[in-house]
């Protein structure tokens, strides 16, 4: 009965056991097939051509009990992912060098038209289960996939009649234990089923003191973008399913989350060239406090044997609101309301409400087993808008859009030891723009309106050869496809008589990803290793140019390599070792080649990875881990990166109630300055350091 597996294996994916957790030591090390349900196939992790990693609840515990940064986590866990910026802000934190496309339960969080950068500040990581990343465009997915997918899959309902749990931590800096630099988080969950209804209820809470770096000094908050650091958040997620039948499955999923700063520090501008880094001191910003704040609605439906098929149908809704602090940037000034010498401090509010539906039917099991066939239909509706929150102007007009999206995948296994996928979709996009004038410090012009539209067709073809047992060869080509930030170009015009209906820096972003590696799978021992090329012949490269990020269309290319090394050295004891190389490059003139180097504001530097984890009893575990950034030059001398080594670890014990766990972050207390400050950008406003060592003690309890 299917009510009673609560979620049947073909729908999930099976979960990995990680030693560190595992009740009970693993008694061999055969891995179970992992079903990726963010590639809208059901193929497994095996039997993809790109290279996918799939993040188990046990290591997202693990991590959490060293940060709370939902970047941080992903950046401890996935080398070509970017340092974690640790602010509200994640621009400029990358996937392979060009932006993911993040998704929860496959509801797009990604804002297409105005990318706000606090995609990952959509919901607590405490409410995810696992974590699905697919490296490198990804055409089954579409609008926004070009660096990848990042598939977040909330917590499922446990069996039973009544489930409960709860979580507390506890943060602080090693050196002092001050109110201002204490941290708290909370979080409640129940859940269970009761005959053919399946429910969750989550609810998480957290409030984060200031931090303090290696030397002891308050780090830079950032007023402007957003901040971790003095803010507080919640988050609250319900799921409620029932079962028609055995095979019939209508479940309503609902998540509501908010961050916002408590606005009660000022930064304390650095000095760059003296490497005197940013700092803060109390003080009420100017303006309102920056937020995220996020309603995210699905309603979906699954037939498990529908004539022979799986059909999965969704429907989504997600509004979302982000504020930025008030600044008196250039691009705010308006003579009209405060003549000059005077400067005009303004904010911006991001608006975006968007719905649509993701419709799949899968045919499996033709052709004597070695044939899968997949076909859906996508589509997505967005209304987005900017406008400055202090005067009422508007800065980027209403914009809406819609993306219309057939596709068809088909799996062939014409031999044991083959197997070959390739498919198409099409994207239809259309944008409607009214006509409107630009602010004040870009000259105020008129830009007429206009309902461009964009059609393309994206291919991909894959295929994984085992040419003996333990070896598989993998290659595939996959197209990606994205808008621009229309918001950008939008608010950027400053030359009278344009038109957004032929406005050439509105077209689409197609990413080509070429890749190929090798697998490897004997016993204890797993290994990986890529090389991958993705490049746009019309790409898009963000710089900063007179105190303003300005877009720039060009061509461009980023190429790397990856490889991950896995060992179980005993039941109770395995370690991790993961390396990523890339470099990007762009065409800054024009001529068709590309002789400049894209900066860290677009591709993370090499990184090492290398994590051990054990269980030294049934009831003490432990985990140390080191992250290594190394040093990158780039084209302008002052954005050159010197690389750091962060190392963390942690421990937990079983109480004969509940489990305690304790954590250090920044276990050698490293004193660095984070990448995107030097190597993003070129600021003495923003010349943050990372966050010092740091304790954490938590405990948790299920009943």
């Amino acid at each position: 009965m299917h009510h009673r597996q609560l979620w049947p294996a073909s729908a999930i994916g099976l979960v990995l056991a990680c030693p560190v957790y595992a009740a009970e030591p693993p008694q061999n090390h055969v891995l179970d097939p992992v079903v990726v349900t963010a590639s809208r196939t059901g193929t497994t992790q095996e039997d993809s051509p790109q290279v996918v990693r799939i993040i188990q609840k046990e290591e997202i515990e693990e991590q959490r009990r060293i940060t709370s940064d939902s970047s941080q986590i992903l950046s401890n866990l996935l080398p070509s992912f970017s340092p974690s910026r640790q602010k509200m802000s994640g621009s400029g934190e990358t996937l392979r060098g060009r932006t993911p496309l993040v998704l929860i339960d496959g509801i797009p969080q990604s804002n297409p038209l105005r990318p706000t950068g606090r995609e990952m500040h959509t919901i607590d990581f405490a409410m995810v289960e696992r974590i699905e990343v697919i490296q490198g465009a990804n055409a089954t997915n579409g609008l926004g996939a070009t660096g990848g997918v990042i598939n977040l899959i909330t917590k499922r309902p446990e069996p039973g009649s009544l489930n409960q749990n709860i979580d507390v931590q506890v943060s602080t800096p090693t050196s002092e234990m001050k109110s201002e630099t204490l941290s708290y988080k909370t979080h409640y969950g129940v859940s269970g089923n009761a005959g053919n209804v399946d429910y969750l209820f989550a609810l998480g809470y957290e409030e984060q003191g200031m931090f303090l770096d290696g030397d002891n000094h308050l780090i830079g908050v950032d007023n402007t973008q957003g901040d971790l650091m003095n803010s507080r958040a919640y988050d609250a997620m319900g799921k409620l399913a029932y079962w028609l039948d055995d095979n019939q499955r209508l479940q309503l999923s609902v998540n509501r989350y908010r961050i916002k700063g408590l606005n009660e520090y000022v930064s304390v501008t650095g000095k760059r060239d003296d490497g005197v880094p940013t700092t803060s001191t109390r003080g009420t910003p100017e303006g309102d406090a920056p937020y995220n704040e996020v309603w995210t609605t699905g309603l979906s439906y699954d037939h498990y044997d529908l004539a022979g098929m799986q059909f999965s149908a969704l429907a989504f809704y997600q509004d979302y609101e982000s504020l930025f602090g008030a600044t008196d940037s250039n691009s705010f000034q308006d003579p009209a309301i405060v003549p000059a010498p005077g400067r005009l401090y303004d904010q911006t509010m991001a608006e975006t409400t968007k719905y649509g539906t993701k419709v799949s039917l899968t045919k499996d099991g033709l052709w004597n087993g070695r044939l899968k066939l997949t076909g859906g239909f996508d589509t997505l509706f967005d209304n987005t808008e900017q406008f400055l929150w202090l005067t009422d102007r508007t800065y980027v007009p209403e914009v809406e859009y819609t993306d219309l999206s057939p596709f068809i995948q088909i799996q062939l296994k014409p031999i044991d030891s083959l197997t070959l996928s390739a498919g198409a979709r099409y994207e239809y996009a259309e944008l409607k723009i009214d006509g409107y004038h630009t602010v004040a410090a870009n000259n105020g012009v008129y830009v007429e309106g206009g309902d461009p539209s964009f059609n393309d067709t994206l291919y991909n073809v894959g295929l994984v050869w085992a040419p003996r047992d333990n070896w598989s060869l993998f290659a595939s080509y996959s197209e990606g496809f994205a808008l621009p930030d229309v918001g950008r170009v939008l608010r950027g015009i400053q030359d009278p008589g344009r038109s957004v209906e032929d406005f050439q820096n509105l077209r689409p972003i197609v990413t080509d990803n070429v890749e190929g590696g090798v697998r490897y799978q004997d016993g204890p021992f797993n290994a990986e290793v890529s090389y991958y090329v993705s490049s746009s012949d019309f790409g898009t490269r963000v710089e900063l140019e007179n105190d303003a990020f300005v877009m720039r269309r060009e061509k461009t290319k980023i190429d790397g390599i990856e490889g991950t090394l896995g060992y179980q050295f005993t039941p109770n004891h395995s370690g991790k070792l993961s390396y990523s190389h890339m470099r990007g490059r762009y065409d800054s003139n024009d001529d068709g080649s590309l002789d400049a180097r894209l900066n860290g504001l677009n591709v993370a530097p090499d990184r090492l990875i290398t994590s051990w984890s054990a269980r030294w009893s049934p009831k003490l575990t432990s985990i140390v881990q080191a992250n290594y950034a190394f040093d990158k030059n780039f084209d302008g001398e002052d954005e050159d990166f010197d690389g750091f080594l962060l190392v963390d670890a942690a421990i937990g014990y079983q109480l004969p109630k509940g489990q305690l766990s304790v954590a250090l972050s920044n276990l050698l207390n490293k004193q660095y300055v984070t990448y995107y400050s030097q190597s993003a950008l070129v600021n003495n406003d923003r010349y943050f350091t990372g966050r010092g060592r740091t304790l954490t003690v938590g405990y948790r309890l299920n009943f």
